[in-house]
């Protein structure tokens, strides 16, 4: 015992270290290690996160704009929308129905005024083209209507 306890003496005074205190080191320095990757790790998915978060929402705004477009549809093919649309928008009514179109009281309207068309006067003849003046030069008779 006696000498056990003087070689764990000399250790201590000569700086050397045990087995148990490299493995521990070793596993301390290993495990460091992995703590900083996983920390990378973690800070670098952050943005993949958000970006999934985002387009998960676009996704959800889609298929809901997509719904309500079906909705839309479907209800455009019906005759509940063309009965909508020819009391609505055309004017329409049933037989035995009075269309009334109500009038705003109390509001002076001028009526717009339409602008008289402008038509174009000639007071000139029109030019002759070159190629009959060349041939009222070389021939005697008018020249000929061309197309008629």
């Amino acid at each position: 015992m006696q000498q056990a306890e003087n070689i764990e003496k000399k250790r201590k005074r000569t700086g050397q270290l045990s087995g148990v205190q490299i493995m521990f080191a070793a596993i301390l320095a290993v495990g460091l290690a992995l703590a900083i990757n996983l920390s990378s790790l973690i800070n670098s998915a952050r943005p993949l996160q958000d970006k999934y978060r985002q387009l998960a929402d676009e996704i959800t705004r889609l298929e809901r704009d997509q719904a309500n477009l079906i909705i839309e549809r479907d209800f455009a093919r019906s005759d509940a929308y063309v009965e909508n649309w020819a009391r609505n928008e055309g004017k329409m009514v049933k037989p035995g129905e009075v269309l009334v179109v109500p009038v705003p009281s109390g509001i002076d309207m001028q009526p717009t005024p339409i602008p008289e068309p402008e038509i174009a006067v000639e007071t000139t003849p029109p030019e002759p083209q070159p190629w009959m003046l060349w041939w009222a030069l070389f021939f005697d008779s008018p020249p000929p209507t061309i197309g008629g």
